[in-house]
């Protein structure tokens, strides 16, 4: 599993270490006058990889070298510590070597039986959802190779990995719960700027902000390497009032300057076009816009400052909200007022413009319905999941209790 991609390493948990254990005499070392430390000495030597020169052959170099890798305990036991009169004193003449298990630290319980296990650890900066979905591809293919081993009354006993922590349906829930939060919030806020506005074309101009701006600060954040988490996503959320702000403020007076006679005329008492109606509609609360964003946005400068734990929570959120707040700004400055420009074009419409009108009802028809649907759903989950409780007595209901 540690050549899965976007893996650091496998820690093992459980189970045993096998190691080759010496077990000296000191009886026979004392007879052969042989000391612990000579005895050490043997076995590293033993199985040590050992490098000699290099040999020309047909204009050709090989590189010598004698591997030395301990493959059993005979390779142990013949290691020479010594030698006396032309006689070689090895490890089995003053000690007994024996497989056996390391000293352990603890042990990994799983249902009350003991089981074996590791722990996968993800690179710095990778995706875990994408390691965790390689490390079950791995799995599944080392599985058909892992050992077997016959019971005594027949059966087989397979070895299996099985996930004992698995990260991926957290992941999935979480990303399921924003998804829906969000989802749900840019419906509302749409809702309630088609009725408070109570104009078409101005909760279009006002609602398109939003797609947009999220869409400008997801790429900033692919641009710039924030990592997409709960709290990053978060600050988008709480954007969201704030971003809807600017486009209401400027399509009002948008509407103001259409609708008052007054402001239709420019000094000399003639008309004025639909442009530069729009275009004194924004430069004059375009200032008054730029100000207030600009103020959220310097007051969340000392977010960017912290360091550590605190940093590593908080400046995601800092920067998302912050993009938010900025693509916003650049869409009602920028993107909005030729849109309204040409949504607000005075003369009579034509009968093509005045179904677009028709179908862009029937559309917020049906995202109403659909929002009414899943207010339902969550208000149902909500009581069956028993967080809210209400006591019956006597044919009435008491206080709502958490």
């Amino acid at each position: 599993m540690a050549a899965a991609g976007g893996v650091s390493e496998v820690a093992s948990i459980g189970g045993f270490v096998q190691e080759y254990q010496v077990d000296v005499d000191p009886e026979l070392m004392r007879q052969y006058n042989i000391g612990l430390a000579e005895v050490v000495k043997a076995v590293k030597q033993s199985n040590q990889d050992l490098g000699a020169q290099t040999l020309e052959m047909n204009q050709a170099e090989y590189l010598i070298r004698g591997l030395g890798y301990v493959k059993s305990i005979e390779d142990i036991e013949n290691a020479v510590v010594t030698s006396e009169d032309f006689t070689s004193i090895r490890i089995k003449d003053i000690a007994r070597v024996n497989l056996g298990p390391a000293s352990r630290r603890g042990i990994l319980d799983k249902e009350g039986a003991e089981v074996v296990g590791g722990v996968v650890v993800a690179r710095y900066g990778a995706n875990p959802l994408e390691v965790i979905n390689q490390v079950k591809d791995k799995i599944k293919e080392i599985s058909g190779g892992l050992p077997s081993k016959v019971l005594a009354d027949g059966r087989t006993s397979q070895l299996t990995i099985v996930p004992f922590y698995d990260r991926t349906e957290l992941i999935q829930e979480t990303l399921g719960t924003l998804n829906e939060a969000l989802t749900l919030e840019v419906l509302i806020t749409i809702l309630v700027i088609i009725v408070m506005v109570f104009n078409l074309r101005a909760s279009i101009l006002i609602s398109g902000l939003l797609p947009v701006a999220i869409l400008m600060v997801f790429i900033t954040m692919k641009l710039f390497d924030v990592d997409a988490n709960i709290v990053a996503l978060s600050g988008i959320a709480i954007a969201i009032g704030t971003m809807v702000d600017v486009g209401v403020i400027l399509a009002e007076n948008m509407i103001r300057h259409l609708e008052d006679k007054t402001l239709c005329l420019d000094r000399e008492g003639n008309p004025l076009t639909t442009n530069e109606i729009v275009y004194n509609a924004t430069s004059e609360v375009s200032g008054a816009i730029l100000t207030a964003v600009l103020t959220t946005i310097i007051s969340f400068i000392p977010v960017f400052t912290m360091i550590g734990a605190e940093g590593k929570l908080f400046r995601p959120l800092a920067f998302t909200k912050t993009m938010a707040l900025a693509a916003s700004l650049v869409i009602a400055l920028f993107l909005i007022p030729p849109f309204a420009a040409l949504f607000f074009r005075k003369g009579k419409q034509p009968i093509a413009l005045r179904n677009l009108w028709d179908y862009a009802l029937i559309v917020i028809g049906v995202l109403a319905l659909i929002f009414g649907f899943w207010t339902g759903l969550g208000i149902d989950r909500f009581w069956r999941s028993g967080a809210l409780v209400s006591i019956k007595q006597k044919g009435k209901y008491r206080d709502f209790q958490w």
